[in-house]
């Protein structure tokens, strides 16, 4: 071996030191995200409904019509976390979903924390004050999932 080489090689599977997103990033992505739902739940939830409404002169029960919501909106978070670590808010305010360890998400890691989220949505936003309190200002959410939001380049 040459003198002055080292000998540590990086591979591309060592994760690069990643910034923690913003929190005021991180909430203009959340109220984004809420804009571009609507899209999502238009076309995924009531535009379904209403055709069984109209065609088969039926309605779904309430409990069947939660769990359609509950189910579209685990799908499409989960598949976009999981697949690239972004939904189109985040792609657009430029942070990433990733595991602590700074590898994309596990299934079950996105799973996680979609359940998490509702949690810390419904309990008036607690898991999300919860930041401001939190050692690296992470949500309630990512601390149960083993996740954080990152700067993405």
């Amino acid at each position: 071996m040459k003198e002055g080489m080292s000998t540590h090689v990086a591979s591309e599977n060592t994760p690069k030191l990643q910034l923690p997103a913003s929190l005021s990033r991180r909430l203009a992505s959340m109220l984004y995200e809420t804009l571009l739902l609507i899209a999502v739940l238009i076309f995924g939830w009531i535009f379904p409904h209403i055709l069984l409404a109209a065609l088969a002169f039926a309605k779904a029960p309430a409990w069947l019509i939660q769990l359609h919501l509950f189910g579209l909106l685990l799908l499409y978070f989960c598949w976009c976390w999981v697949k690239g670590g972004q939904t189109l808010a985040m792609k657009t305010w430029k942070i990433r979903l990733v595991g602590v360890d700074g590898q994309r998400l596990r299934p079950t890691q996105a799973v996680l924390r979609y359940m998490a989220a509702w949690f810390s949505l419904g309990l008036a936003g607690a898991g999300i004050l919860w930041a401001l309190v939190d050692r690296d200002g992470q949500f309630l959410h990512d601390r149960i999932a083993g996740t954080r939001i990152i700067g993405a380049s």
